[in-house]
């Protein structure tokens, strides 16, 4: 991979809440987000960032985590408390998707996405591990990450893949004939076709990542796959993932009690639908920790944050 191209931040800007973990751009510019206190808000003036005004949409009750615009004009979204929910943006009403599969409760769902034939394909990132020890289920390994697809009309879930590493981020590719999702344990991001002589079969897409990957986003099926680091690469945790699974779960415990705090080093990609970078953009010792998240929008790429009390507005790169 070539050398990143500086990430440029334009302003932090406060949201009121903490911890906008994934961030959406609608058709009109704005961005849809949720905050640690269960409210989806919406920021609309990005354009002009002294006009940004942010408005609350509807509340959860839990904790959202990852969104994703329906075509029907609602909201689908993971959280990591409720499970699989859908969000009348209109009027505020919160209704329950899913919230088991094969009598387990959905604890951690993380990622959401929509296909044009109704259903709706979504990532459970831990079985063991709810979001608060995320930190355990990354050291101790534990490979419980789940790709779920709730049918048309369905109330419950199917299987697709399971054993995976902390399932993040989820993006349908431009023909939607496969699946694209970030296995942040494992950093790297693996494609599950959806048709074709591969259909119901997992591969690597894109190994060896710079960093651990978190939520996916693609705005309109001719752009890239943006994706958001959450942290740089690990040498010393890479090494514990190869050690005995009872060392492992010793380090778990330890991680989950030890307070944690987020490096400043943060960074975005960009992949094509062959898997190829399009654009790699990082920043060393940033004000603006712990990237959970990217969408772009007006010119501009928007970063979340699980950690933050607000979102990022940096300058898109020039497109390739």
């Amino acid at each position: 991979m070539d050398r990143p191209t500086e990430l440029v931040p334009r302003r932090y800007m406060a949201i009121g809440g903490r911890g906008p973990e994934d961030v959406v751009a609608d058709a009109r510019g704005r961005v849809l987000t949720g905050v640690e206190d269960g409210r989806i808000l919406r920021v609309d003036g990005l354009t002009e960032l002294s006009a940004a005004r942010v408005e609350v949409l509807a509340e959860t009750g839990g904790r959202p985590l990852g969104l994703e615009l329906h075509p029907d004009g609602d909201l689908l979204v993971c959280d990591a408390e409720r499970g699989l929910l859908r969000v009348g943006l209109d009027d505020g009403v919160v209704r329950v998707l899913a919230d088991s599969v094969a009598g387990e409760r959905l604890r951690f769902c993380s990622n959401v996405v929509a296909l044009s034939d109704g259903s709706i394909c979504f990532t459970v990132s831990s079985r063991p591990y709810p979001l608060h020890q995320w930190i355990g289920d990354l050291v101790e390994h534990t490979g419980t990450g789940r790709l779920l697809r709730l049918a048309p009309g369905s109330e419950t879930p199917e299987v697709l893949l399971e054993g995976l590493q902390f399932a993040n981020g989820l993006a349908a590719s431009a023909d939607e004939s496969f699946l694209v999702l970030a296995e942040t344990g494992a950093r790297r991001l693996t494609r599950y076709w959806l048709a074709g002589p591969r259909a119901g079969h997992s591969e690597p897409f894109a190994e060896n990542l710079p960093g651990m990957p978190d939520n996916l986003w693609r705005g309109t099926p001719d752009g890239p796959i943006w994706v958001a680091l959450a942290g740089p690469r690990v040498p010393p945790l890479d090494l514990l993932h190869r050690a005995a699974p009872a060392v492992r779960r010793t380090a778990a415990r330890v991680a989950v009690r030890a307070p944690f705090h987020p490096t400043g080093t943060i960074g975005v990609l960009a992949v094509d639908d062959t898997g190829r970078f399009v654009h790699h953009l990082a920043r060393r010792h940033s004000g603006f920790r712990m990237v959970t998240s990217v969408c772009e929008t007006g010119g501009r790429l928007i970063l979340g944050s699980l950690w933050e009390r607000g979102i990022a507005v940096c300058e898109a790169p020039v497109p390739k």
